[in-house]
């Protein structure tokens, strides 16, 4: 039976791409399973959600099969089953080769699939690896995400050797042909099939896809290219931020030697406020005022994220009434503009009164 992914994020059919980025993140960020408490399982059923939902053309055809959706991905009944071949070719993640719903193998994107599988690209060079991405999580207070800060954080991380610059070999050392691949930095070797014997071209594992080798490998790194040290990243954190929003910070995840770096992700967990509430870019606060300041108006002194302010409350205002304080709420981000402040007026109501503030109320009383 075909799962409800819009359900496994948490959003409507008609969530807006960033809705539902969003949604993953920070799904993802609960169920990470290198987490505490995380959810492996739960974790996968995300991933596999948001990788239909991400692709406007996947997403569209999931909506349009709806619980024949994985059927029409399978080829239908009885028809050929494109993810039992990627499945058998060389266990690749097969739900990005086949195009679903339409019964048709896209040969457009055989290159890809076959360079998954194998591990070398359309030009059939040995595909370099792309080094892990880190997640982390950093709390900031309130008035730091409504007008933004810089942040260091320090991560023990994969970084590139400062001795031998990533190329793992001793400084001065004689740098030669890899023996195993000829200098090519791609091997090839034989998978068996259902189709029968299948030649292919992988990274070579003495050179790693470097094509030389070192006579002396290096000292620091013993010939990785990388090694581990606790590293300082500077975060900055952009106004207006919002929990559990998270912020990529590209090529500053694990160093990989001779391949790309991953990414860095910090998911921001905002320290509540006990003045201020915020909802959105708005911002929302409670302040009291007496009978008579209800009945005759008044002007307050109110506190908003920008200093404090006078407010003026009108003759007449009922408790619980909402009064706005235009553009002083949060900022947009990446763009102009703010949300604004709204104060939440509440009458307060005597506990004690004196005999002559009891002998004004009894005579209002009787004049109402």
């Amino acid at each position: 039976m075909s799962k409800d992914y819009y359900s496994l994020l948490g959003v409507s059919k008609n969530a807006t791409d960033d809705e539902i980025k969003k949604a993953y993140r920070k799904l993802a960020h609960q169920h990470h399973p290198d987490k505490k408490g995380g959810d492996e399982a739960k974790f996968k059923e995300i991933n596999a959600a948001y990788q239909i939902l991400s692709n406007k053309e996947k997403r569209a055809q999931y909506d349009q099969f709806g619980s024949t959706f994985e059927d029409a991905a399978h080829g239908g009944a009885g028809g050929f089953n494109w993810q039992d071949f990627a499945r058998q070719a060389g266990g690749a993640n097969n739900s990005d080769y086949y195009r679903q719903g339409t019964g048709n193998f896209d040969f457009g994107d055989i290159g890809d699939i076959f360079g998954d599988i194998f591990g070398f690209n359309r030009k059939g060079r040995a595909r370099k690896a792309k080094a892990s991405d880190i997640e982390a999580s950093l709390d900031i207070d309130f008035m730091e995400a409504v007008f933004g800060v810089e942040k260091f954080i320090t991560l023990n991380k994969t970084v590139v050797c400062d001795r031998c610059t990533g190329s793992g070999a001793e400084p001065g050392a004689k740098i030669e042909t890899c023996s195993t691949c000829g200098g090519s930095g791609q091997v090839q070797r034989v998978q068996n099939t259902f189709l029968g014997q299948m030649r292919s071209v992988g990274v070579c594992p003495e050179c790693k896809g470097q094509g030389s080798v070192a006579s002396k490998k290096c000292t620091k790194c013993k010939g990785l290219g990388v090694h581990k040290e606790d590293k300082e990243i500077k975060i900055k954190i952009p106004a207006g931020i919002n929990d559990g929003q998270a912020i990529r910070l590209a090529g500053q995840g694990q160093a990989a030697s001779g391949g790309e770096a991953g990414d860095l992700y910090i998911h921001i967990n905002i320290n509540p406020n006990s003045y201020f509430h915020r909802d959105g870019f708005d911002i929302y606060t409670e302040e009291e005022i007496t009978f008579s300041e209800a009945a005759l108006g008044t002007t307050k002194e109110i506190k908003t994220v920008d200093g404090d302010v006078n407010l003026k409350i009108p003759a007449g205002t009922q408790s619980e009434k909402l009064l706005r304080l235009k553009g002083k709420g949060v900022p947009y981000i990446n763009s102009k503009g703010r949300g604004n402040h709204f104060i939440k007026v509440i009458v307060k109501t005597p506990s004690k009164l004196s005999r002559k503030a009891k002998n004004i109320y009894e005579e209002l009383a009787e004049e109402e």
